[in-house]
């Protein structure tokens, strides 16, 4: 049965990724404007067509590599869903119409941080990918931006401390986030073609080196608070409480053999973590 061209669209520009990028950019705004209003929607529309049109590039610029992989073979350039040029065509589409909306809605700054998002990802993360096993570390700054995004289109400075440690805290949870698909998926990768952490580290150590990054995103979001107005102490120990449940979800996750891994309830965890953080974000900063 043919697919209709939403349908091929919507896989291209990896849809629920892209909401999930949305999502922080929104944190990002409430945490300035202390409240939703209808500018919101403008940005979340902006950021959204930014990512949508980012991974799209990213499916074109690596649809060969793509085609190698079980995971990924079936995705839209591969399995000949849509032309190359068709799809490059609609990745070019929305990164315009992305950086145009905030252009016209936000001005300058927003729209000079989302495309330095694309120019980011796409040109130096991209690249990197296939050069260096790490190369996550330098792109986990991608991460990081929607939240700058929401917070300057929301009238914030951009070098605030707040975002930019909420940032920070965003850039620290990527890594793990990534390598985590590595101990699952990194002999893919590697057959495809891309150089990977597990060539330089084995298992055993890559989950040691996971669980570090763990205490490391734990630490970054806990530091977040200091840098809030009127914290309160209620709010800390949820905040603390949150991270040690997190902490010991992967206590018992890390410590263990590689095979009995259970990487469907590690990769929900950490994203729950990171959802969890950012609603608590928006919820202290609309109540106080």
């Amino acid at each position: 049965m043919k697919k209709s061209f939403s349908k091929i669209v919507l896989a291209l520009i990896k849809f629920k990724v892209s909401i999930a990028v949305t999502f922080t950019g929104i944190t990002g705004y409430v945490v300035y404007a202390r409240h939703f209003d209808w500018p919101v929607l403008l940005m979340v529309l902006g950021v959204f067509l930014l990512a949508g049109g980012s991974s799209a590039l990213n499916e074109w610029q690596e649809s060969d590599y793509d085609a190698k992989m079980p995971r990924t073979k079936m995705r839209p350039i591969p399995v000949g869903d849509i032309s190359s040029l068709n799809a490059l065509l609609v990745s070019l589409f929305f990164i315009v119409a992305g950086v145009a909306v905030l252009y016209f809605a936000f001005g300058t700054v927003t729209a000079l941080l989302g495309a330095f998002n694309v120019v980011w990802y796409n040109l130096i993360y991209t690249n990197l990918k296939r050069v260096t096993g790490f190369a996550v570390v330098p792109g986990s700054l991608v991460g990081a931006v929607p939240a700058l995004i929401g917070w300057t289109a929301a009238g914030g400075y951009v070098f605030e401390p707040t975002i930019l440690f909420i940032g920070f805290f965003l850039f620290i949870w990527q890594v793990p986030h990534f390598w985590l698909l590595m101990l699952k998926y990194g002999k893919e990768y590697e057959d495809a073609g891309f150089p990977t952490i597990n060539q330089a580290v084995s298992p055993n150590s890559l989950k040691l080196m996971i669980f570090t990054w763990i205490l490391a995103t734990s630490f970054s979001s806990i530091i977040v608070p200091v840098f809030l107005v009127n914290v309160s102490l209620p709010f800390f120990l949820l905040i603390f409480a949150l991270n040690i449940g997190f902490i010991a979800v992967f206590v018992k996750l890390s410590f263990g053999k590689v095979q009995e891994l259970n990487f469907r309830k590690s990769f929900i965890s950490i994203n729950i973590y990171m959802m969890l953080f950012m609603i608590m974000l928006m919820v202290f900063h609309m109540v106080v």
